[in-house]
């Protein structure tokens, strides 16, 4: 893999370098039961009646690609007609191994070069279809044979068109991840098919959230259709049903005004300091509501907003490791943070790890570091190692390569191999109280993000090795959608760590990383490159601000928040409201939309 990592440094020098899928994932698992019946959206009323001069039936039966066109094409026309076929069975697309288009937008690298990663990886989905719902039956990171792609698929429409010929048209979003990275490239899919047939199938990739490597891929392909009855059919459309109705209520970002006028909010803050091309997404969580932004594509609108596939990068570092420790704490009691990596790291029983807690590890302050200049090790070659490392053992040396040079808790270096230490520490301590066969990840997975009702797409997770079993990665290698990121900050914000009055988080914990305790403030970061110094506690950064940032700051505040390499954030502020965007551009500019965050008025 080093053709595509080896040179990744300088993308390392953004202001937060923030930097798991492997356990498939039935999106049934622990979630409460709908009826099959339930289908969300649905019936269809439309007369069938699309005026379409894209993507037409003769374009999916005879035509070819030539480049990319309007996302719009693949959306759900509002005169869209109820489906007259249902599809279940597999879907295989025929030679994306060597056809279709690739349009370089931004590769330093060079990445391209290697033609394999101008194509699509082997894609072969099993779907179902409830009503114009159309499901596939394994959701989150699907491992490919690719040596560079994997992928995610998510649920998509089915209706009928007039001029299609009487077949059903199908829709669905995807997005490529890359193997052994974080970076995602949204795409979206369409054909036609009848009783036993498809046409061939129409794909276009046109967005990222990828800060090193940009493009644009499409192509039209032949497919299989292979009906049978798929395993758990009547079960996946009611998880499906389940899924679209758990999702939180959303409005338009504009919206924040109109509701509460009061207020004075300028909503214009609101992705604002981000160049346009670069933004991903971007919503305000308050109240209950997810007030979001567009999904913005070099062709437009992306249709399935509410699906498209965001990495966490380092927003990991809080959503996975930091909410496992506390998770663990909870469980196990006051303890664990005190655990010394050492007992529990069979590599890391050396003199540099003797002292070093997973509280030490936690706030990357382990001693362990070649440079205490702002994240000056993050960007070097020792890195560079760890990064490239697919396998465990290569992987857990590069990590442990660090010589010692402070005591343990005395220094923050911030080094992504730390977490993923952690991880390791934490997977090896579950096992010792819950048994042999214990995953980490599921551990969360089934205590937290379950329920949660957070989509599949996080309830599975990078590995080491490219595999369902290897150890998570821990400070990267998560995905998101807006619905999941509302929730989670939620969770740790205006929620205190409690789900439906259950506390699931050690709140001693939670409230000194929050900023509840003025006399834990956590680890003082070395400057960044403005001379700014943050906190840094449990996997969460935290930032000071007062009058001199702005006037809404009557007195100091503290406003904890998640970063992730690119341009990632998700501010959470005190009154318990959350800003969040996901950029590519190394873009951190979120002062002036905290501002007007803090103006809503308190929670609680």
């Amino acid at each position: 893999m080093s053709l595509l990592y080896a040179r990744r440094r300088w993308a390392m020098l953004a202001l937060f370098v923030v930097l798991l899928a492997l356990v498939p994932v039935s999106p049934l698992a622990a979630r409460p039961a709908y009826a099959a019946s339930a289908i969300p959206g649905d019936p269809l009323t439309g007369s069938g009646a699309v005026t379409r001069s894209v993507l037409t039936a003769a374009d999916l039966t005879r035509g070819a690609a030539t480049g990319t066109v309007t996302d719009n094409a693949f959306a759900l026309p509002a005169a869209a007609a109820a489906p007259t076929h249902a599809f279940e069975g597999t879907l295989t697309l025929k030679g994306v191994a060597t056809t279709g288009g690739f349009k370089t937008i931004k590769d330093p690298y060079t990445y391209a070069a290697t033609a394999a990663l101008k194509h699509l990886p082997p894609v072969s989905v099993a779907l179902v279809q409830n009503g114009s719902h159309v499901i596939p039956a394994v959701r989150g990171l699907q491992i490919t044979q690719s040596a560079y792609w994997n992928l995610i698929v998510g649920g998509g429409r089915a209706w009928n068109e007039n001029g299609d010929g009487g077949r059903t048209r199908v829709s669905l979003p995807f997005a490529l991840v890359e193997r052994n990275a974080n970076c995602v490239h949204n795409g979206l899919l369409t054909f036609l098919f009848d009783g036993s047939t498809t046409s061939r199938v129409r794909y276009q990739i046109t967005h990222e959230t990828c800060e090193y490597f940009q493009f644009d891929m499409w192509g039209q392909v032949g497919a299989s259709y292979s009906r049978h009855t798929v395993s758990g059919d009547t079960a996946l459309k009611s998880a499906y049903a389940g899924e679209v109705a758990h999702r939180v209520p959303t409005k338009p970002v504009s919206a924040l005004s109109t509701d509460y006028p009061n207020a004075g909010i300028d909503t214009s803050a609101f992705g604002s300091g981000i160049t346009a091309s670069a933004l991903s997404t971007y919503g305000v969580s308050y109240g209950g509501v997810n007030y979001v932004g567009a999904c913005q594509t070099r062709q437009g609108a992306y249709p399935y907003c509410n699906q498209m596939v965001l990495p966490s990068y380092s927003l990991a570092k809080t959503m996975f490791a930091g909410v496992v420790l506390m998770r663990l704490t909870q469980v196990y009691g006051s303890s664990v943070p005190s655990q010394l990596i050492r007992d529990w790291v069979g590599e890391a029983d050396t003199s540099a790890w003797s002292g070093v807690t997973f509280q030490d590890t936690a706030n990357m302050a382990t001693g362990n570091y070649s440079s205490s200049d702002f994240e000056s090790d993050e960007a070097g070659s020792s890195m560079t190692a760890f990064f490239d490392a697919e396998a465990y053992g290569p992987k857990m040396t590069a990590a442990l390569a660090f010589p010692h040079s402070a005591a343990p808790g005395t220094k923050w270096v911030y080094h992504s191999s730390d977490t993923f230490v952690l991880a390791r520490a934490m997977q090896n301590y579950l096992v010792s109280k819950a048994g042999a066969g214990s995953d980490i990840y599921r551990f969360i997975r089934d205590q937290v993000l379950v329920p949660l009702h957070l989509s599949p797409d996080v309830l599975t997770t990078e590995r080491t090795d490219n595999t369902a079993t290897g150890q998570p990665l821990g400070g990267y290698g998560l995905f998101y959608t807006q619905d999941d990121i509302a929730k989670v900050s939620q969770f740790l914000n205006a929620d205190g760590g409690k789900i439906g009055g259950v506390q699931k988080l050690d709140p001693t914990m939670l409230a000194d990383a929050m900023q509840h305790n003025p006399a834990n403030r956590g680890v003082i970061t070395t400057a960044d490159a403005t001379g700014r110094t943050y906190q840094y506690q449990d996997g969460l950064w935290a930032r000071q601000f007062t009058s001199a940032d702005n006037p809404v700051f009557t007195s100091p505040v503290y406003v904890p928040f998640m970063s992730g390499f690119g341009g990632i954030t998700a501010a959470m502020v005190p009154n318990g409201a959350t800003y969040y965007y996901f950029s590519d551009n190394d873009e951190f500019d979120w002062s002036a939309a905290a501002a007007q965050a803090y103006k809503l008025p308190a929670i609680g």
